[in-house]
């Protein structure tokens, strides 16, 4: 054999060694962090049981099928974490996802919402169901509020949070109005944010003229702009990079395995996505202001939520 291309043939082994070896190392890296962040739930009982039968045949929908590319809610809580303190949900977005109609239907449940809490028997904001029992209260709050499960949860402090914009460079929004907020400017028009400053402009709720509405209106902004740049072929190189980054910020019961079908299954078919505003008042009861939603607004959430999950029919 001559000389060259036994030194060809050594030279690609040693790099398909090498490459197989960075391959074993990324997914044991990426492996190791998707396990720190993964916990699971505890369903509290009495919120199972309040949950409202869903279709025609008054059966509850079951827990999705990752692998059979199923329709799938999850929640995404944002938690102001604090010094010795758990903190309270300061975010808290739906996400309907289903890849048979290549949609996602994304909307965000005021925080000050009065709502029944569960495993407490008492109303209250609905964001105080984390301070009171963690993941496990908000998410049954939320599945009894809506009247539907929550197939996955996604926890993420705010350090997460900017984290995150960050390692995907930022994200752009069209700002509807001028204003102040956190030492920061941001001008009428399209800006260009880092995690910090994204941060400050999804809080401003005070000067906005639809208050926690027009928060929640910005929050969905950023979100989906995280969700177009995670989709790109692109991002697929800065997962180690994001889960290494924001590992310690992020709980969910989201699995490592269930990790890759979504990216891997999911991620092609998603490419319209639907937003939808809980309608609802403010009031002040005993002095602390409420935002309250009647039983027939819940209903239409409840109904639009559940359509979104509903199979394609037809070839």
């Amino acid at each position: 054999m001559k000389k060259w291309l036994k030194i060809s043939l050594i030279t690609s082994g040693i790099v398909a060694a090498g490459v197989f070896g960075y391959g074993v190392y990324l997914y044991q890296s990426v492996k190791s962090t998707a396990d720190q962040m993964y916990q699971p739930r505890n369903p509290v009982p009495e919120a199972v049981a309040s949950l409202n039968p869903t279709g025609k045949g008054g059966h509850p929908r079951q827990p999705a099928n990752l692998s059979g590319k199923e329709p799938f809610t999850l929640l995404i809580m944002g938690v102001d974490e604090r010094s010795g303190d758990r903190g309270r949900s300061d975010t808290l977005i739906v996400a309907g996802v289903n890849p048979a109609n290549k949609s996602v239907l994304l909307f965000n449940i005021p925080r000050d919402t009065r709502t029944l809490i569960a495993g407490k028997g008492t109303e209250d904001k609905i964001n105080h169901a984390y301070a009171f029992g963690g993941v496990d209260m908000a998410v049954a709050t939320v599945e009894q509020f809506l009247g539907t499960p929550v197939d996955y949860y996604v926890r993420v402090n705010m350090e997460g949070f900017k984290q995150l914009i960050d390692l995907f460079g930022g994200v752009q929004v069209h700002n509807k109005f001028a204003f102040a907020s956190g030492g920061y400017q941001f001008d009428q028009g399209l800006i260009q944010m880092d995690g910090a400053k994204a941060l400050a402009y999804a809080r401003m709720r005070y000067e906005d003229p639809k208050g926690d509405l027009g928060r929640n209106d910005r929050q969905k902004q950023i979100l989906e702009q995280l969700m177009d740049q995670a989709l790109q072929a692109s991002s697929l190189l800065r997962i180690e990079s994001a889960l290494k980054e924001v590992g310690a910020n992020v709980r969910t019961d989201i699995s490592f395995d269930d990790m890759k079908k979504l990216l891997t299954d999911y991620r092609a078919d998603l490419k319209q996505l639907k937003t939808e505003e809980i309608r609802g008042k403010g009031t002040k009861m005993g002095g602390i202001y409420y935002y309250l939603v009647d039983e027939k607004e819940r209903s239409r959430i409840h109904d639009l939520l559940e359509k979104q999950m509903e199979p394609v029919s037809g070839p």
